[in-house]
C-alpha cells in the first residue's frame, strides 16, 4: 500500500513486499506491524489529490484477463466512489509471487489484497472446501444462485479468524482435463501424470479416477507438459489458452469436474484500519465487479474456445460425466466430515 506519488515502503526484488514470510524470519513480527502502521497514517493524511493505492496480487498472464480485468474496473468505481481516496493496482503474472506465496503476505498485512482459486484457501479456511468439491454445481447459473446468496456470504466469512476478509467471488468457468489423448472415463485416466493444485483435495479428486497427482505451481505447468515431467493438467478454457498449455497438449475433455471459483480478498490488518463507511465502499465497488468479471467470463470463454481450435486442438465433448461423478463418492466421504461442512453441501444439493 501506498499514497500515489509517494513511497512508503520501496518493493524488493521480484516485487515480493518486504514483511513476507518469505523474508528472513527475525523481522516478521515487526514488519508487519510497521506495514499497518503506515497504512494508518496514509488514511489518516490521504486527501482527495493523494490517493491511497492498495496492491492486488493475480498470477494470470494476460492484463485481460477476467479477472485481472475485474480488480481494476473495481478499482475506476472505488476511486470515482470515494472521490479520488482510494484505488487499487493489480500485480498479475505471479509479479508478487505464487498463490501460495502472496496469501501469507495477505495474512500479516504485508498484501493488501489478492485474488486467488479457492483452491489455495481450502487447508486454511474450512468452508472454502465446500464450492471446491467436484460435480457440486449441476450448471453455472445454479453455481452463481449459490455463491450469490447466504451460502456464499457464509463462505466468504469463513476466511476471517484467519486473517482474510472475503469481498467476492469470481467465475473460473468449469475445469476439465486435458492432455495428449482424449479422456472420457476414468478409465481413459487410469497412470496418467496430471498437474493438479497444491491441495490435498485435489491429489484425492485425481487419485479417484486413477490417475498420478503431481501438484505444481500454475507457473511450472507449460515446461512441464512440454518436457514429459506430466501428461496431462486441468483447468477452465481460457487459462488452457492463457497460458499457451494448448500448444504442448491438444486434447481438451469436457469432463467439467468443478466449477471452483475464484475469490477476491483483503488482509483483515489492513481492512481493520478502514472506517465503516470505507468498507462498504470497498464491498460496494467488488459486488459491482463480479457483474461486470462474468461478462467479460463469458466473452473470454468463447473466444478462447475458438482460439485453441483454430490452433488445432480438439474439444471432446462425449465424456461419462456419471462415472467420473460415481468416482467421486470417496472424496466426499474423506473431505465433508463434519456437520457444518455437510450442511453446507446439502444446502447448495438443495438450491434449485
Amino acid at each position: 500500500m501506498q499514497r500515489t506519488g509517494t513511497a512508503l515502503s520501496p518493493l524488493p526484488a521480484r516485487g515480493r513486499p518486504e514483511g513476507s514470510i518469505a523474508h528472513d524470519a527475525a523481522g516478521s513480527a515487526r514488519r508487519p506491524l510497521r506495514w499497518v502502521t503506515a497504512l494508518t497514517l496514509a488514511l489518516a493524511a490521504t486527501t482527495p489529490a493523494m490517493a491511497v493505492e492498495f496492491r492486488s496480487a493475480d498470477v494470470h498472464n494476460s492484463d485481460d484477463y477476467p479477472t485481472v480485468a475485474a480488480v481494476k474496473h473495481m478499482s475506476e468505481v472505488l476511486n470515482q466512489r470515494s472521490g479520488g481516496k482510494y484505488k487499487i493496482k493489480v500485480f498479475n503474472k505471479s509479479a508478487l509471487g505464487t498463490e501460495k506465496e502472496t496469501l501469507d503476505q495477505l495474512k500479516i498485512g504485508a498484501l493488501e489484497m489478492n485474488r486467488v482459486n479457492i483452491s489455495s484457501l481450502n487447508s486454511i479456511c474450512p468452508k472454502s472446501l465446500v464450492p471446491t468439491m467436484p460435480f457440486l454445481f449441476h450448471s453455472v447459473a445454479h453455481m452463481r444462485k449459490v455463491l450469490d446468496g447466504p451460502i456464499g456470504e457464509e463462505i466468504l466469512k469463513g476466511c476471517e479468524s484467519q486473517g482474510m476478509v472475503g469481498l467476492a467471488f469470481y467465475d473460473s468457468g468449469s475445469r476439465s482435463i486435458y492432455a495428449k489423448k482424449a479422456v472420457r472415463t476414468p478409465a481413459d485416466s487410469k497412470g496418467l501424470k496430471i498437474r493438479v493444485q497444491q491441495s490435498e483435495l485435489w491429489v484425492a479428486i485425481a487419485s479417484a479416477i486413477g490417475a498420478n497427482a503431481t501438484p505444481m505451481p500454475t507457473s511450472e505447468i507449460y515446461t512441464a507438459l512440454k518436457t514429459g515431467l506430466i501428461d496431462a493438467a486441468e483447468n477452465n478454457i481460457p487459462s488452457y489458452a492463457g497460458f499457451k498449455h494448448y500448444e504442448a497438449v491438444k486434447v481438451y475433455s469436457l469432463t467439467e469436474h468443478s466449477m471452483a471459483p475464484e475469490m477476491l480478498l483483503m488482509s483483515k490488518l489492513v481492512w481493520d484500519k478502514l472506517s465503516k463507511a470505507d468498507q462498504d465502499l470497498f464491498r460496494a465497488a467488488a459486488k459491482e465487479s463480479v457483474s461486470f468479471q462474468r461478462q467479460r467470463w463469458d466473452e473470454q470463454e468463447a473466444k478462447d474456445k475458438a482460439l485453441v481450435q483454430k490452433a488445432g486442438s480438439q474439444i471432446v465433448t462425449d465424456v461419462d460425466k456419471a462415472a467420473f461423478k460415481a468416482a467421486m463418492a470417496p472424496v466426499y466421504a474423506r473431505f465433508i466430515n463434519t456437520p457444518d461442512l455437510q450442511r453446507l453441501v446439502k444446502a447448495v444439493q438443495d438450491t434449485p
